[in-house]
């Protein structure tokens, strides 16, 4: 008998939220010691698996490059590690004895994270190791383009934590990603907050799930350079932002507006630092590509160069 792709997804989902549920209840007893052991094997662990995640990114979503996204997965893990070793997360984290006041760091519980296929690899280890830093449980969801490379991100975030002392089930990834799933996800009773990266539809839906929900959908990243600007300085970073991983990140630049005496120099700059101004007919013909006639991106040329 043919089983529902949808049941069997949501009740995996089902399944993946109450174990992640368990494995918090044991872990928000832990240590400050402790946590911090498990997050630093999780970030060596990602770091060393670096280039290899990046190129079954590539490989699988066929959007952007292994050199870029190699990069984005070290600043994802040790770079990540780095800025937050030293944060106490548990216990006491702040007394102020003028006030009478003590803050005191408690867990949310299950974090429901939602992973675009742009940037695969490297969210899901960021979102695992925050999550783990706070003693939280995470189920993730990836997107269907992308499934197995962040299974593969997400089981050496699972593999060093499990070595690390973590308990079973604080961190998994959906096999079987539907968008009954994701909703599924998103409200069930076991998860506590929402971390969504993706879409403007999947943002919309994660801040209308009923649950506390910190949202990340699509740049439109616009830099205006005054007179005033080191106008070489900001072509080179503008260029160097819109080029890394093809365009990818949503944080990319992609629209400069200059200040009238500038023109000409930053014109010849960014020529000079390999852009191209389009014809007309080539704005055209170039529309018709990456743009669908809904008036949507053509998905099928993001991320390519």
């Amino acid at each position: 008998m043919e089983v529902d792709k949808d049941l069997q997804a949501i009740q995996e989902v089902r399944n993946l939220c109450n174990k992640a549920k368990e494995a918090h209840l044991a872990f928000k007893e832990f240590s400050q010691a402790e946590v911090d052991k498990v997050v630093a094997a999780m970030a060596e662990a990602g770091f060393q698996a670096s280039e290899r995640l990046a190129k079954l990114a590539v490989s699988e979503t066929g959007y952007g490059n292994v050199s870029d996204k190699i990069k984005k997965n070290h600043f994802c893990t040790r770079d990540l590690y780095e800025s937050i070793r030293d944060l106490r997360t548990v216990g006491i984290v702040r007394e102020d004895h003028k006030n009478k006041i003590l803050e005191i760091a408690e867990p949310l519980g299950v974090v429901a994270a939602i992973i675009p296929t742009t940037n695969p690899t490297s969210t899901t280890m960021f979102k695992s190791i925050i999550s783990v830093k706070t003693r939280n449980g995470i189920v993730i969801s990836p997107h269907p383009r992308a499934v197995n490379c962040i299974a593969e991100a997400a089981g050496v975030m699972h593999d060093a934590a499990m070595a690390a002392g973590a308990p079973e089930g604080l961190i998994s990834a959906l096999r079987i990603p539907t968008l009954q799933a994701t909703q599924e996800l998103m409200r069930h009773k076991n998860t506590d907050v929402i971390l969504a990266t993706g879409g403007t539809g999947l943002v919309k839906a994660a801040y209308s799930a009923g649950k506390p929900a910190y949202g990340v959908g699509p740049g439109n990243v616009p830099v205006y350079l005054d007179r005033s600007a080191d106008y070489r300085k900001a072509v080179a970073d503008i260029v160097a932002g819109k080029t890394f991983d093809f365009g990818t990140l949503c944080s990319s630049e992609q629209a400069v507006i200059v200040d009238a005496p500038l023109k000409n120099r930053v014109r010849d700059e960014l020529r000079r630092a390999g852009a191209y101004f389009l014809q007309p007919e080539e704005i055209d013909a170039l529309g018709r590509v990456l743009v669908t006639p809904d008036f949507r991106i053509n998905p099928e040329m993001v991320g390519q160069a």
